[in-house]
């Protein structure tokens, strides 16, 4: 460990950012391992311990290897610790002063039963309509629900409503009036929020979590140490989704963690987690994480995909591909390397089976790996409901994996068909179907690019090359000059440019990709003026000399800032006006604020000792690839038998984690998906105090 007893500049602390405010806090005493420390007030226990440099929290019980941050989400016990005494995850309970933390390296002596405890009526809430989580597509779904005037309750585990929105610093994609795209995230979330006060028949439960969905059709939820039933005539279930698991040499060290526990760290509670990070994943997650490390000020080494191509959004790729990170294709992940935490890391190129290639191996230096490898829909309740025959309905990730975007349209799609189903006369249009489809749809088609020839006047560039959901540019110029092509017939057509322009830049700063750049060239002479979009904290100042880079971050060049703006009409995307060869102006599309060639240099190759089957697979007992391995080859195709045998799936999580990798191996040893028995749900979601169910409150 560190000194933690130096003061507060050892903090890995987010002291300025170019789109969060950071607020004033008030900072408390608490105690970790006998050192005194300093966290925030509220603030959950992991995040004062990062803060303070802390990443290692506790010893498996199985092997005694250190432990850490995974999910940040509640959903694993990856980040227990002992807090006063009880086993708690820190990622979901709050610091208070002169709490005393320790390592979780075994469970603590359970105190004595003096007496038995009298036993509570558990209270009962019966309500029309239960939503189980805050997310976009719960709160849409509130929306019209509340509208009708149905009584209906919001139930979410967190402290605040918005779910992953609350996380996301960028501008979304989608339809401006039917998704909020052009809008923060951050911001969205707010919105809904206002939205919800206004509805007198909506309730909400912040920071509390559903138990279990059960046979009598009823739904536990602990709030703050009291346990509650709620008796819903209809259910929707809007969880959202956790990260998929990769298994690979290293994989449970601490600092291999999922781009939704970086994004809950860095951008709900302002930790500078990292120094150094590497991104495996080359989908929209694992791209967005990326872009939000680098306004955090932390350095992005890298970035692998094992396709030949990036998965996520174009624009999205070109994006931190203009920072100077750079992006591997056909590469993944060959090992975590470090003796108790992360020290670096070792890519390997595949094959187009996904094997690696032999001598492709290279290894950098990080300190941290986030997972980003594709989203599971958190669906345990929609199966429970089922079972005990309630009517249940389900919307965003947790019916399917899409963009939050989608998620808001098909909240608001399934509330008014529960208020269908209750009894009100309500008439979903026809359109809407075919909107909620576009708005989930996966990139399309990319066109090569072309660049305007003529070389006068001012008008924008418009460096968005890839069909995808997206028209915030087209509402927002004055003399609307910008229109989709119409080719497709929807927002799925590329923008144009065909008319006056007046050179105001509005389009520059709505646009959610940054893909859009305004040239000027009225002041005559052998250079231009290009306006371009700019959301981080910049590190130059006019006059300075910067490199700019063309849409995909190649063709670098020396330029002059001459202009740096930032109005209250930008929403915080600054307007960096640029001096640069005339000839170059239409190609210019961003500024570097890392140089990629130094990302780019590997350090000594470390080749893991880690054989593939000893790969962990079930992360809370320390399962391998080999264990299960050998009984899907004995004829084992019952998940629950594999289960009992070797303990997969039987540890804290519940198997939340390892559950689809065991299912993805019995399906590459090539068994017969109709012979496979899926694991049983486990009857409780949550670990909570048993006296809970007996009405007993209290922490």
């Amino acid at each position: 460990y560190l000194n933690f007893n130096k003061k507060r500049k050892m903090e890995k602390r987010i002291k300025k950012h170019p789109i969060l405010n950071v607020p004033e806090y008030e900072y408390i005493p608490f105690y970790f391992n006998g050192q005194k420390l300093m966290g925030r007030k509220g603030e959950m226990i992991i995040s004062a311990l990062a803060a303070n440099g802390i990443n290692i929290l506790s010893k498996n019980q199985r092997d005694g290897t250190t432990q850490g941050l995974y999910c940040a989400n509640g959903q694993c016990s990856e980040c227990a610790v002992i807090a006063n005494g009880f086993p708690v995850k820190s990622c979901m309970t709050p610091l208070k002063e002169n709490m005393i933390i320790e390592r979780n390296d075994g469970y603590p002596e359970l105190p004595p039963l003096d007496e038995i405890p009298e036993f509570k009526d558990i209270e009962i809430i019966k309500t029309e309509v239960l939503i189980i989580g805050g997310g976009p597509s719960g709160l849409a779904a509130a929306i019209e629900l509340g509208k009708l005037n149905i009584n209906t309750i919001i139930v979410d585990d967190k402290h605040s409503l918005g779910g992953k929105l609350v996380l996301q610093t960028h501008t979304f994609f989608g339809s401006v009036e039917d998704c909020y795209a052009g809008t923060r995230g951050i911001d969205i979330a707010k919105m809904l929020e206002n939205e919800i006060k206004k509805l007198d028949s909506v309730n909400v439960m912040l920071n509390a979590q559903a138990v279990g969905v059960f046979s009598d059709k009823k739904v536990g939820i602990f709030q703050q140490g009291k346990y509650t039933l709620i008796e819903p005539e209809k259910l929707l279930i809007t969880t959202g989704a956790r990260e998929k698991a990769l298994p690979f040499a290293g994989c449970s060290l601490p600092g291999v963690y999922g781009a939704g526990a970086f994004q809950t760290l860095v951008n709900r509670d302002l930790v500078k987690s990292s120094d150094r990070i590497f991104v495996v994943g080359g989908g929209n997650v694992g791209l967005i994480a990326a872009y939000h490390a680098l306004q955090a000020q932390i350095t992005v080494v890298g970035l692998i995909e094992a396709m030949p191509y990036i998965t996520g959004y174009q624009v999205h790729e070109n994006k931190i591909k203009r920072l100077g990170v750079p992006v591997y294709t056909s590469h993944s992940v060959l090992s975590a390397n470090g003796k108790d935490k992360v020290e670096s890391i070792t890519i390997a190129k595949v094959d187009e089976k996904f094997n690696f290639i032999k001598g492709t191996e290279k290894t950098f230096a990080v300190d941290t790996i986030l997972i980003a490898v594709g989203l599971n829909p958190v669906d345990e309740f929609v199966e429970q409901a089922k079972s005990a025959n309630i009517d249940v309905y389900s919307a965003g990730d947790a019916y399917e994996i899409a963009e939050a975007s989608s998620a808001m349209f098909s909240g608001k799609i399934a509330g008014l068909k529960i208020a269908g189903a209750i009894g009100k006369k309500i008439k979903i249009p026809e359109e809407w179907a075919e909107k909620e489809q576009i708005l989930k749809s996966h990139p399309g088609k990319i066109k090569e690019p072309e660049y305007p020839e003529i070389k006068k006047g001012v008008f924008p560039v418009l460096h968005c090359f890839q069909e995808i959901p997206c028209n915030p540019c087209i509402t927002v110029c004055p003399k609307n000059s910008i229109k989709l092509s119409d080719k497709i017939g929807n927002i799925l057509d590329l923008p144009e440019f065909d008319g006056e322009c007046v050179g105001c830049g509005r389009c520059v700063a709505i646009c959610p990709g940054l893909a859009i750049t305004m040239v000027d060239y009225r002041k005559g002479g052998e250079t231009a003026l290009v306006t371009i979009p700019y959301e981080l904290i910049p590190n130059f100042r006019e006059g300075d000399k910067v490199i700019a880079v063309d849409y995909k971050g190649e063709n670098p060049v020396e330029v002059i800032v001459k202009k740096i703006r930032n109005l209250k009409w930008q929403d915080r995307t600054i307007l960096v006006t640029l001096e640069t060869p005339k000839d170059l102006a239409v190609k210019i599309a961003g500024i570097r604020c890392q140089d990629p060639d130094k990302m780019a240099k590997p350090i000594k190759t470390i080749i893991p000792p880690t054989a593939d089957d000893d790969i962990i697979i079930c992360r809370c007992e320390r399962v391998t690839k080999g264990e299960i391995k050998r009984l899907i080859r004995s004829g084992i195709t019952d998940m629950n038998q594999i289960k009992a045998i070797t303990r997969a799936g039987m540890g804290p999580c519940g198997g939340k984690t390892c559950s689809n990798l065991i299912l993805k191996m019995l399906k590459d040893e090539g068994i017969n998906p109709e012979k496979i028995v899926k694991s049983t749900i486990r009857p409780l979601a949550m670990e909570i105090p048993v006296k809970a169910f007996a009405g007993i409150e209290g922490e």
